[in-house]
């Protein structure tokens, strides 16, 4: 019989202390009176009872009932549990035996297998989540690059193949032969052996949360979505089983106060991680549309990252959206008039709704937001419009809609329009990510590496 205590380790006049008292111990025979001695096995403290033992357990009185009472405050404390917060105990017949809660060594492990690889250069072993067609790994990895810190998918997940098989052929650099790819919902995967990896990205499906996505869906709650909604869960598993020293989340803004994001953060924080937030908008860190973002950041307590506020730049913008628009000739059938949605947009605002069209004539310093579903001609999202005949206007091309958000074109190599379209309009804005992951790995660096220079950010 063994009964087990989960204990925080308290402080008392200056010194750490493990108090323990009640049935739990005279359960074990362990009762007040009776003399133990403390001795240090491998990591373990143990006590055990011993007629001519060191120290003696103390009694309390509680209704009637004589209690034993351990309060531990030697110096073994500080020396075996440095950095510790919580051990665990277990209480046997004749011993209790204190060691490091589990999590305290997962910590330990996570950290200390990232320091040995950023210090060796091997490269971080990167599990990436809702993989998409690859953008936001593409960004992370250039940005690590960038710091001098090489990186790996090491496992990726996703649903839709069209998107993998997109990421596969376009992003070589990414994998290797010893990558997992894993085509299936994130709920479904069996997470018994995957292996522990460095860095986790995750770019939880917003469908629930952003302002479109509820009100399309009548939902009250962004956890209401039947799809998306408990994706969150899945997530934290995820984090729980691969132990990543790391975890990077991206998501719109409204995530940050849903019920979801309060979980993560609370759970996250139980996990011995620190996360920063913020919302990064796409022109300040070198694109043309105007997109915001929520990037969490959520580190190893042992890892130092300065705020996340002080993310620099890694790219300049293009001075006007003409600067990345295809010669299209002015008799292109692309230019079309689209009376519908003029008409649209007269209903819209006569109803109050304040729906308008992007018509953009090239001249703008920036552009709006072109979503998942730009392909399908939607009325609030970017259109250009004809030099000379104001009544015609098209969407932007795919290679228009990769520069205005800085991807790589090669990411939509060899993809159908409307896929293509997908999978940018549901990515990132990559020089900012780029410039999430150069920040990460510079810290890595600084704190990994003695008297290593760091790379100079390109121009």
């Amino acid at each position: 019989m063994v009964t087990i205590v989960n204990s925080k380790i308290g402080i008392h006049k200056e010194k750490r202390r493990v108090y323990l008292q009640g049935r739990k111990l005279s359960r074990q025979g362990v009762e007040p009176g009776q003399q133990y001695d403390v001795v240090t096995r491998g990591d373990d403290l143990v006590l055990v009872i011993n007629p001519t033992g060191k120290y003696k357990i103390s009694r309390r009185m509680r209704n009637g009932e004589l209690l034993p009472v351990i309060d531990l405050r030697v110096d073994e404390i500080t020396e075996l549990f440095s950095g510790v917060d919580v051990v665990r105990v277990a209480i046997k017949a004749g011993k209790i035996v204190i060691s490091a809660h589990h999590q305290h060594r997962k910590i330990s492990e996570r950290e200390a297998r990232l320091a040995h690889k950023v210090r060796e250069g091997v490269p971080l072993d990167i599990c990436s989540l809702f993989h998409g067609g690859g953008v936001l790994d593409k960004a992370v990895h250039r940005g690590l690059a960038g710091a001098g810190v090489k990186s790996r998918v090491a496992v990726a997940v996703e649903l839709e193949s069209k998107y993998l098989e997109s990421s596969l052929n376009n992003n070589p650099e990414l994998f290797d032969q010893r990558s997992i790819i894993i085509e299936s919902p994130l709920q479904s995967v069996n997470l018994r052996n995957t292996p522990e990896v460095d860095v986790m990205l995750a770019g939880i499906p917003c469908t629930g949360a952003s302002k479109s996505g509820r009100s399309k869906g009548g939902l009250e709650f962004a956890e209401s979505h039947d799809q998306a909604g408990a994706l969150f869960f899945s997530f934290l598993q995820f984090a729980q089983v691969l132990n990543p020293a790391v975890i990077l989340i991206e998501n719109v803004p409204e995530y940050a106060n849903t019920a979801s994001m309060v979980v993560i953060r609370s759970v996250l924080a139980s996990l011995g991680y620190t996360v920063q937030e913020s919302v990064l908008n796409g022109n300040a860190f070198g694109a043309l549309e105007n997109r915001n973002r929520l990037c969490a950041v959520a580190v190893s307590n042992g890892i130092a990252m300065s705020n996340i506020d002080s993310i620099a730049p890694v790219r300049k913008k293009e001075a006007r959206l003409s600067d990345v628009l295809e010669p299209i000739a002015s008799d292109d059938s692309r230019w079309k008039a689209f009376e519908y949605l003029a008409a649209k947009e007269a209903r819209d605002k006569a109803a109050g709704k304040g729906f308008s069209r992007q018509l953009l004539s090239g001249d703008e310093p920036m552009c709006g937001v072109l979503g998942r579903g730009y392909a399908k001609y939607r009325s609030t999202e970017p259109f250009i419009t004809h030099p000379t005949q104001p009544r015609l206007s098209r969407i932007m091309t795919v290679l228009e809609h990769a520069r205005v958000k800085a991807i790589p074109e090669t990411v939509v190599n060899g993809l159908s329009d409307t896929v293509a379209h997908e999978v940018l309009g549901q990515s990132i804005i990559f020089p900012v990510f780029e410039a999430v992951g150069r920040w990460l790995g510079l810290a890595l660096v600084g704190q990994y590496r003695s008297n290593t220079a760091q790379p100079l950010l390109a121009a």
